[in-house]
């Protein structure tokens, strides 16, 4: 038995000749939504950050993520076409964003904007790390709405007949994302952020857990999601998005360590 395919027209709203699609809707809630609960979180706990300083960042992270994810899928997954078409970079309604390179060009954005105002670096990642998973939930979802990023052959019983792939039931690898990289590791943080010291002595720590959950989840996900066919498989059966995955939890574990280190040193003053 397997669970029917719910094919959703990728364009939420035709406006004449202006498409909406699902894919920027997720974008625009993700920012939206990830911006309102980091000055959520600075209500309940204070900081040096302030709700104004989040506002005048916004548009610095989003220039961040769209010009990162679009750079990192042309860098990362299809060079020898843009290398012919480069200016099709900056299409941006065309498919074609990645997660590490948005993530890069996130960070660009966030030192630039810091170091302007004078803001503590590691401060603004913790909340940036606390409302990232909204994103990459909403992402998520919007890749199984367009029937894209499919997953796996598989013969369990919640295999789909993708539109796009051939006739062989896969795993739907999006909404395991979705669930891994969006719920449960928004659940996690929130704890994290609520519940555990984590104000101006233990900057870096959020980030730190952030990036090792990520991590975790998207490398044990990739085994079950279907690499892309012009890149396949790599050393040893691993893929791409597992490789490109794997500094993220050495960064990871590397902020948690630096944050605690730090903590012992501000005790011990």
């Amino acid at each position: 038995m397997l669970i029917t395919y719910p094919e959703i027209n990728p364009i939420a709203l035709q406006l004449g000749p202006l498409a909406i699609h699902w894919y920027g809707l997720a974008y625009v809630a993700g920012i939206l939504l990830g911006w309102r609960y980091a000055i959520w979180l600075i209500r309940k706990q204070p900081l040096k950050i302030t709700p104004q300083n989040l506002t005048d960042f916004i548009s610095f992270a989003t220039i961040g993520i769209v010009l990162g994810g679009r750079l990192g899928h042309a860098l990362f997954y299809a060079p020898g076409y843009y290398l012919y078409k480069p200016w099709e970079i900056l299409f941006l309604w065309q498919p074609g964003m990645a997660f590490h390179g948005g993530l890069l060009g996130f960070l660009g954005a966030s030192l630039w904007f810091c170091r302007r105002r004078h803001i503590s670096f590691l401060e603004l990642m913790d909340l940036a790390a606390c409302a990232a998973p909204i994103g990459i939930f909403f992402g998520r979802i919007a890749n199984f709405i367009n029937g894209e990023l499919w997953g796996r052959a598989t013969g369990s019983d919640w295999g789909m007949i993708f539109p796009h792939a051939d006739a062989l039931p896969r795993h739907p690898s999006q909404l395991y994302e979705a669930a891994s990289e969006g719920l449960l590791l928004f659940l996690a943080l929130f704890l994290a952020a609520r519940f555990s010291p984590w104000r101006q002595k233990y900057q870096g720590l959020l980030s730190g857990f952030f990036l090792i959950g990520y991590a975790i989840a998207r490398i044990v996900i990739e085994c079950f999601r279907e690499p892309d066919q012009h890149i396949g498989y790599l050393l040893w059966g691993t893929t791409l998005g597992q490789w490109l995955t794997l500094p993220l939890l050495f960064a990871g574990l590397g902020l948690v360590l630096f944050a605690r280190q730090k903590a012992h040193a501000y005790d011990a003053v």
